[in-house]
């Protein structure tokens, strides 16, 4: 009789360890999920601003003739940005894609910021209600990019956070459950609190 409770106690433990073991699981897969679905926020405004800066370049030929080369640079780096968008939606939270989009998406918004300076040399352009509406949107879609993306880097920490802990690494380890990379930007301007002066 003592030999069939030890065996019903060990059965017991065993669907314990099983059940935890699956409830770890399960939660890795919801943060992963998180995490993922987070990143399709950011997409979503990626491709908006993407497909803004057509428009925008379009709209600044016209005036600027003479800046061609500034013109072209935007394009450019518009396209590097699509390109690097599309590797990172296909996996989203690898390192290496997620390195690769921030720097094309600081690329983008450097030579944005080099239209927009010269930009300021050209009167027409900037009283052109077209102009002044795609940079309104610009502007808008920017500050959804970076609430996506705080929101992204949120679900990033809480599951590498759970798959880095024990006994959940444990169970990470075992179902290869790899690290997620946080999308950072390289832009001073983000980093830093915004001057107020009287």
């Amino acid at each position: 009789m003592e030999w069939l409770v030890g065996i019903g106690c060990l059965v017991l433990l065993a669907l314990v360890i099983v059940g935890y073991a699956v409830s770890v699981y399960n939660g890795l897969v919801r943060a992963r999920n998180t995490y993922k679905n987070a990143f399709a926020q950011i997409d979503v405004q990626l491709k908006r601003r993407h497909d803004l800066i057509p428009n925008l370049v379009e709209t600044a030929k016209a005036y600027m003739k003479h800046e061609r080369e500034t013109l072209d640079a935007v394009i450019q780096a518009r396209n590097g940005a699509v390109s690097a968008q599309t590797a990172a939606a296909a996996n989203p939270g690898d390192p290496a894609a997620m390195q690769q989009l921030s720097g094309a998406e600081n690329m983008l918004t450097q030579t944005l910021g080099r239209l927009f300076a010269l930009a300021e040399a050209y009167p027409d352009l900037k009283a052109n209600q077209n102009m002044m509406q795609l940079s309104e949107e610009l502007t808008s879609t920017e500050n959804r990019v970076a609430f996506a993306r705080q929101a992204y880097n949120d679900a990033v920490m809480n599951y590498n956070n759970k798959r880095e802990t024990f006994p959940s690494s444990v169970v990470a380890g075992m179902f290869n459950f790899a690290p997620a990379a946080l999308f950072e930007t390289d832009n001073p301007q983000e980093r830093e609190a915004p001057r107020v002066q009287f």
